[in-house]
């Protein structure tokens, strides 16, 4: 079996997510869409935002995952 930074997730259907973060994640979030805003000289960014960016790089950047599709195929 391939080791993923994830395990099993059922039903790929879009959906809305309201979800709960822990207060150390947000504020991680917050000091990155900070750093973020000033690297780009604009202010900063909404937090939440930064969300699916993140989701959407973890996935493109984890190689077992990479490996296990191109098996599938």
């Amino acid at each position: 079996m391939t080791k993923l930074k994830l395990g099993p997730i059922d039903d790929d259907k879009p959906v809305k997510v309201t979800l709960e973060l822990p207060a150390v994640l947000h504020r991680d979030l917050v000091a990155y869409a900070e750093i973020l805003g000033r690297g780009a000289r604009q202010a900063p960014t909404d937090p939440t935002r930064l969300i699916v960016p993140m989701l959407t790089r973890f996935i493109a950047t984890d190689r077992g995952f990479a490996k296990a599709r191109r098996e599938k195929l």
